[in-house]
Order: structure tokens, then sequence, then C-alpha cells
């Protein structure tokens, strides 16, 4: 009689990850929402390469034709769409990308995993990196300050929900308070940015003074505009 080997149960292991995605929400005209657009991408070229884009409907009234425009448009500029949101599920098509619940975090647990969640340690609400961040290295701490003890360079991103504190040249992108913390700021020792953004308020290198480069300097919002001024 031979023997039958069993067949082991392969168990299927579900990972989470955070992606930072941009978020937009068309104007109407729509072509002169697209020229700025234009106009970012002509001042940073790079600003949307390889990032997901979600868009935001709900200040908008587009029929599907209008949405199917809109993604055109913006797939002709080499934005990739990853979802919709605050429309009508009926105004898109099986073609377009998926209709998502206003990103709104989901977690998935069992009954066993919220006893451990209560044993767990309170989450720190700062992120301490004592080596620089290099180009093409990214940082991403939604849950609150990121202080970095050197520089962060040409082509890196630093991502935080509260503040950001750079104890170098900052050369790279910034972005502060994407979780809706407007009061967040950014400070540097040498402002050499690509891009400094404070929940959603962005200025790209072009933007910023020239009288500023390579000096201490701190960005913080002043109702919806961006300020930036030489950190004394």
């Amino acid at each position: 009689m031979e023997a039958v080997a069993k067949v082991q149960r392969q168990m299927v292991r579900l990972r989470g990850r955070s992606y930072v995605a941009f978020v937009f929400v068309p104007m109407v005209p729509i072509q002169v929402w697209l020229q700025e657009i234009d106009a970012t991408i002509a001042r940073s070229p790079g600003f949307f390469a390889g990032r997901p884009v979600v868009i935001d409907l709900s200040s908008v009234d587009l029929s599907q034709s209008g949405i199917g425009h809109l993604l055109t448009s913006l797939q002709d500029r080499n934005i990739r769409v990853l979802g919709i949101e605050g429309v009508e599920e009926g105004r898109l098509t099986p073609s377009m990308p998926p209709l998502l619940s206003g990103g709104r975090s989901c977690v998935i647990e069992s009954s066993a995993a919220k006893k451990v969640e209560a044993k767990a340690e309170t989450k720190p609400t700062s992120l301490l990196l004592e080596a620089p961040v290099r180009s093409g290295q990214t940082v991403i701490f939604p849950e609150g300050d990121v202080t970095i003890l050197g520089s962060v360079g040409s082509g890196a991103e630093v991502v935080a929900g509260g503040s950001i504190h750079v104890y170098g040249a900052l050369r790279g992108r910034a972005m502060a308070g994407v979780n809706g913390h407007t009061s967040a700021r950014i400070y540097c020792q040498k402002i050499e940015a690509e891009l400094l953004a404070i929940d959603g308020f962005y200025q790209t290198a072009d933007d910023i003074d020239a009288a500023l480069r390579g000096k201490p300097a701190q960005a913080w919002l002043q109702g919806n505009t961006m300020r930036i001024t030489a950190l004394n």
C-alpha cells in the first residue's frame, strides 16, 4: 500500500501598506484647472511621477462622458488615477478607476487581535531619524512629527502628519500636516527644497524666494497661503 503524502495547507498572509496619494479636487472650468496642473508639471516635471492619485468629484457635476474626458486628460499628462470618490457609482463605467469611500482608514482584525491591541504600547507621536534621508528614499510618518538630524537629499521625500524638522539641508520634498493638521510647520537649517507642502497647500522650488535659498527657514500656513520666512 502506497503512502499518500498529506498536502499541507498554505496559509494566506495579509499585510497592510500605506501609500500617500494626491487627492485632486477638480474645479470648473475644467480646462482652466487642467492648465494649473500643467503649470505645476512645468515647474516640477517629476512632481506626479509614480504617485497614485485619487479624484474627488464632489465639487463638480460631471456627466459620464465628462468624467471620461477628465480621466483621459490626466492620463495624457502621465498622471495615474488610483480611484474616484464623491460621485454616484452609476456615472462610472467598468473601464474607469474604482469608486472609493472617501479615504477612510480600514482595519481588518479578529477578536483575538483586539485583545492584543489592548496590551499594545501607545504609538509614538514623533519620529527621530539620526541619519540623512538620501535621494530616492521616502519617509512616511502620519502619526506625528518627524525630526531628521541630517539632510534630505534631492529626490527624497518626507511625509508627516505633524511638523517636519530638518537639522541640515532640505533639498527634496517635505509634506507636513498630511492628515489635516493646519498648524504643522516645516523647519530646516538650509532651504533648497524641491517642494514644501502643508495640509495640501504647496510651493515648488520656483515659488520659494531666491533670497531665502541656502538659509535657515520655516514654512507655515496663514489661512490658505503658505508663508516661508527666514528662521532667526
